[in-house]
């Protein structure tokens, strides 16, 4: 089962553009869209909308740093504080430059922090190369594999790690 990535977006600008990106990539990843950090918690717990959903965390997490209701720093605590997630990469995808969110985002166990370019051009071909990277390249946890193939061994079929 392919995982979805998940992004957490509130400019309409800056969402139309990655989503935009993220489809010249062709990756076969569905992008679950949230538009502040309470929604992303509710994703990543099937709370509110989002119960009932599939189980299972994204494959990344592309996180905006300034959110309405919780922002992108509170978020990433929430999902670091939580076994089930802790494990969940996170890409702080933000138009801020300044030191100090990049030092709190990486204290508080950011994988990455992206500036978004300005220019398309450069936007769209970091996307891509974010996609790629977290959602075919790199390798999850061996916990979450073992987990898997050890399910899928047991006649319940494929269910997401």
């Amino acid at each position: 089962m392919i995982k979805p990535i998940l992004l957490v977006e509130d400019n309409p600008s800056d969402l139309e553009l990655t989503l935009l990106a993220l489809e010249r990539s062709q990756l076969a990843n569905e992008v679950v869209i949230a538009r502040d950090g309470a929604e992303a918690i509710d994703y990543l717990t099937s709370a509110g909308q989002w119960e009932g959903r599939t189980t299972g965390n994204p494959a990344v997490i592309l996180l905006d740093l300034k959110l309405p209701k919780v922002d992108g720093l509170e978020v990433l605590l929430f999902i670091r504080s939580r076994p089930e997630l802790k494990s969940v990469p996170v890409v702080m995808l933000t138009s801020s430059r300044e030191e100090q969110d990049l030092v709190r985002s990486y204290e508080r166990g950011v994988n990455a922090y992206v500036v978004k370019p300005v220019e398309f051009r450069e936007f769209v071909g970091a996307i891509t190369e974010l996609g790629m990277f977290w959602a075919v390249l790199n390798e999850p946890p061996p916990g979450s594999v073992r987990l898997a193939r050890n399910i899928e061994q047991s006649g319940r079929g494929p269910q997401p790690t």
